[in-house]
């Protein structure tokens, strides 16, 4: 009797991919930079301080004390994985949130980005979606990874929200994932593919152009609709 045979991946090239190093990445309205104690706690403790909810979904914080939250970005700076940087708005030099490279798995080319918050000051606003778009950039143009994740708490709506606005694809949600200050998270799973990031960029450069912005600062196209305009293009060449 013939032995049936079982159906396998497609071939894939098995080069890792490169470990992020502590660089810095420039952007017309935002630069990235490792995150440092001295350089950078002060300046977001201010921003920081007085908004509890920036910490809801994170694993740690609001901070009482500027001596608490000092030793916790203190501990984030000298992390390599998770690898945290610092978004600095060109304008006034000061750093208004941070973001990190994390479950860094060059074998299999696999990264996430998380550990993200935005001040006030950054949240829906330019310099977030160009931090963004900087650190997908670095990911896959320079560090040549294949799969590039988003996670959140499946209950952080305004998390999901960005996700799916970035171009990242849902995948699902995790259940009884973690144990996150004495509560339940189910974790919901994003991810961008290195065969979608050509058609990322060009929408992410397409919205971050300054002709995409009125003399107010409105934007005239929505990055969500130019992601969703792709993906049903992409369906119907497929049908």
């Amino acid at each position: 009797m013939q032995q049936a045979q079982c159906a396998l991946g497609q071939p894939v090239d098995p080069t890792p991919a490169l470990v992020p190093q502590r660089t810095t990445l420039s952007g017309r309205l935002v630069f990235l930079e490792p995150l440092e104690t001295v350089r950078h706690a002060a300046g977001l403790w201010t921003l920081t301080r007085a908004s509890d909810e920036l910490w809801r979904y994170l694993p740690y914080g609001p901070f009482d004390t500027y001596e608490a939250f000092q030793r916790d970005v203190e501990e984030k700076a000298n992390s390599g994985d998770p690898l945290f940087c610092a978004i600095i708005d060109r304008q006034t030099s000061t750093a208004c949130g941070y973001a990190a490279l994390m479950r860094i798995t060059p074998a299999h080319r696999c990264i996430e980005v998380g550990h993200v918050l935005y001040s006030p000051r950054l949240q829906r606003s330019p310099e977030a979606t160009e931090a963004m778009y900087l650190l997908a950039r670095y990911v896959f143009e320079d560090l040549h990874y294949r799969r590039y994740e988003w996670k959140c708490d499946a209950l952080n709506a305004a998390s999901r929200r960005a996700a799916l606005r970035l171009g990242f694809q849902f995948e699902g949600i995790f259940r009884q994932h973690m144990i996150v200050k004495s509560r339940n998270r189910d974790t919901a799973w994003f991810s961008m593919l290195d065969s979608e990031w050509p058609l990322r960029k060009a929408n992410f450069e397409r919205w971050l152009s300054p002709a995409n912005f009125d003399s107010s600062g409105r934007q005239l196209c929505s990055l969500t609709m130019l992601n969703q305009s792709e993906d049903t293009r992409i369906r119907d060449r497929r049908a």
